[in-house]
């Protein structure tokens, strides 16, 4: 490891911890050369998923991808960057328990869905939008009276 300021190889670890999600290790180092701090993450190597897209195409799969199209749907409401992460390393950690080097992107989207539903109604319903490809008012309306159902049966469960 170098530093990335001076390039000197004679860095120190000074704290490390484990990220906000568990999957990876954050460390604190400093550079002995010219004192500047940074920080790192390990994280475990894990073979490549490849994702198979409704088209047909193959292409890598992306955390970063999948989290961003979850920023976007969870733009301005509650749900906060710690609770996508942590939906994120649960998907991952799903897709590779599975033990399929090739999954499809319907699967992803469908653990996306099932997770969000949980999390936050208006995200679920906006990244359905995109996911479902809504072309009109009727699309939503289902989508809607599917979540007001999900509603209805865990509130008697619960009573």
């Amino acid at each position: 490891m170098q530093c990335s300021k001076c390039h000197s190889e004679d860095i120190r670890v000074i704290e490390s911890r484990d990220s906000a999600d568990r999957q990876a290790i954050r460390r604190r180092r400093m550079c002995n050369a010219c004192g500047y701090r940074f920080t790192t993450y390990e994280r475990i190597e894990r073979p490549q998923l490849i994702v198979i897209k409704n088209d047909g195409t193959r292409q890598m799969f992306s955390r970063e991808k999948l989290l961003a199209g979850l920023y976007k749907a969870c733009e301005k409401t509650s749900v906060t960057s710690v609770q996508l992460e942590s939906m994120v390393s649960d998907i991952e950690d799903g897709l590779y328990a599975c033990g399929e080097q090739e999954v499809s992107s319907a699967m992803i989207g469908d653990m996306v869905m099932q997770r969000l539903s949980l999390l936050n109604e208006v995200a679920y319903v906006r990244f359905a939008s995109v996911y479902r490809r809504f072309k009109d008012i009727a699309g939503f309306e289902k989508e809607l009276s599917h979540i007001r159902e999900q509603n209805r049966l865990s509130k008697a469960a619960r009573t």
